[in-house]
C-alpha cells in the first residue's frame, strides 16, 4: 500500500474538495506524459492505479516480433519468453515500465501536469460553489479598495464590489463583516471573478427571507419592493394565512427583525405595506404615510390620478418626490398626484369632495396631533407627475 500517496489525496481532497478519482486521472496522464517524454511515444502506454490501496502498475503493450525495428513498440521473442514462457509471435505483452528510470526532464513534465490538474480543478469547485450562490446573499470580509472598488474575501474566493454598486455614503475599514449580494459569477483562466453588489433591490428581499421564518416558509410572501439604495425601501407583503399579519411578522416585536435588517443596510428607512389586489387600495397603501383622499386607477393605461388633502401634499410627494417615486415603482402605475384644490379645477379629474371617515374629518390639526416627521415639510406644495420627475406649483389660495 502507498500510504504517502493516500494520505496526501485524502487532504486534497478535504481541503480543496477535489474527488480522489479526479486525482487519480491526473496521476495516470502524468505518468503516461512522462513516458512520452522519456521513450518519444506513449500510444501503448497504459497505467493501471488501485484505487484502495494506491498502488500503480505502468506498462507498455508490445507486439512480439522475431526482428525489432520499433523498441518502444515491439518486443523480440527471446525477450517476450523472459516475461511470459507461453509468448509467442504476433502475441501482445505487457512489459512493465519502472518510473524510477525516468529522467529529470520527464519527471518534472509529469509534476507540472498533476499540479496543473489540482489548480483546474480547485478552479471549478470554486466556480461551481458560487454559482451555485448567485442571486443570494453572502457575508464577505472588507479586504482593500482598489482604486475606486472593493475588495471582498468570501472565504475561499475574492469578490469585486464595484464603485455603481456601493451605497453613497457608506465606508467599510478592512476587516469588516458585511453582507453583499453576488450578481454574477464569471469563469475565467485566472479563477472564478465575482461581481457582488450593496445597491440591488433582490438585496433587501434576500434579507428578510433570512430574518423573517414567515417569508421564509412561504406564509408570507414578497410581491413587491422599489429601493434607493441608502436612502429608502418600500416592500409591499401579503399572508397567505388569514392569521398572519404580514406587516407585523417582518416588523417583529418592538421592531426587533426589520431593525436588524435597517442596520445591515446601514440606516437605510424601510417602510412595509400591505399588498392588494385592488390597484386603488395598494396605491393608497404604497404613498403611506402621507393620507390619501381619493384614488383614480386605470389599470389598462397603468396609471393613477391621487388626490390628497392640501396640508399632504409634499408628505405624499415626499422629499424631491422620492415617496411617489417608490410607490409608482412598488405599484408599476404611472402616478399623478394632487391636492384638493388642485384637483378641483384639473380637468380629467373626475373628483369630488369626500372623506375618510364619514364620522371624523381630517384636518391639518387633526393630522398635525396624529403625525409629524421628517416629511412634514411647510414649503412649497409639489405635484407628482411621473415615475422619477416632480414639478413644484404655486398652491391657489383657498377662499
Amino acid at each position: 500500500m502507498n500510504k504517502e500517496l493516500m494520505e496526501a489525496l485524502d487532504i486534497l481532497e478535504r481541503e480543496k474538495e477535489i474527488s480522489k478519482e479526479t486525482l487519480f486521472e491526473a496521476i495516470e496522464n502524468s505518468l503516461i506524459t512522462a513516458c512520452k517524454n522519456h521513450f518519444g511515444k506513449a500510444d501503448n502506454v497504459k497505467v493501471e492505479i488501485d484505487r484502495d490501496t494506491c498502488d500503480f502498475f505502468c506498462y507498455a503493450e508490445k507486439e512480439v516480433v522475431e526482428e525489432v525495428e520499433d523498441s518502444v513498440m515491439q518486443i523480440s521473442l527471446t525477450e517476450a519468453q523472459e516475461i511470459s514462457e507461453d509468448a509467442k509471435v504476433g502475441d501482445l505483452i505487457r512489459v512493465e515500465i519502472k518510473s524510477k528510470e525516468f529522467g529529470r526532464i520527464a519527471t518534472q513534465n509529469a509534476k507540472s501536469v498533476i499540479l496543473q490538474k489540482i489548480r483546474e480543478e480547485e478552479r471549478s469547485v470554486i466556480y461551481n460553489q458560487y454559482f451555485e450562490k448567485e442571486k443570494d446573499v453572502v457575508t464577505g470580509i472588507v479586504q482593500r479598495y482598489v482604486g475606486r472598488n472593493i475588495s471582498i474575501n468570501l472565504g475561499k474566493a475574492d469578490a469585486i464590489l464595484n464603485e455603481n454598486e456601493q451605497v453613497k455614503g457608506e465606508n467599510f475599514r478592512p476587516t469588516e463583516r458585511i453582507k453583499v449580494y453576488i450578481l454574477e459569477v464569471k469563469n475565467t483562466p485566472k479563477g472564478p471573478r465575482i461581481l457582488v453588489s450593496r445597491t440591488h433591490p433582490e438585496l433587501v428581499k434576500r434579507l428578510f427571507e433570512s430574518e423573517v421564518t414567515e417569508i421564509k416558509d412561504g406564509t408570507v410572501e414578497i410581491m413587491s419592493i422599489a429601493r434607493e439604495a441608502g436612502s429608502r425601501t418600500k416592500i409591499a407583503v401579503r399572508s397567505n394565512n388569514p392569521n398572519v399579519d404580514a406587516v407585523g411578522a417582518c416588523v417583529g416585536i418592538n421592531g426587533a427583525r426589520v431593525n436588524s435588517i435597517v442596520d445591515e443596510l446601514c440606516g437605510e428607512k424601510i417602510d412595509i405595506v400591505n399588498w392588494d389586489e385592488n390597484p386603488g387600495n395598494l396605491i393608497q397603501n404604497a404613498l403611506s404615510p402621507a393620507k390619501i383622499v381619493a384614488v383614480f386607477a386605470d389599470p389598462d393605461e397603468k396609471t393613477a390620478k391621487v388626490v390628497v388633502p392640501d396640508y399632504q401634499l409634499s408628505l405624499a410627494i415626499g422629499k424631491e418626490g422620492q415617496n411617489a417615486r417608490l410607490a409608482a415603482r412598488l405599484t408599476g402605475y404611472k402616478i399623478d398626484i394632487k391636492s384638493e384644490t388642485q384637483a378641483k379645477d384639473a380637468p380629467g379629474f373626475r373628483y369630488e369632495d369626500y372623506l375618510y371617515d364619514d364620522e371624523e374629518e381630517y384636518t391639518e390639526e387633526s393630522y398635525e396631533e396624529e403625525y409629524t416627521g421628517e416629511y412634514a415639510e411647510e414649503d412649497a406644495e409639489e405635484s407628482y407627475e411621473d415615475a422619477g420627475e416632480y414639478i413644484e406649483e404655486e398652491v391657489p389660495a383657498q377662499e
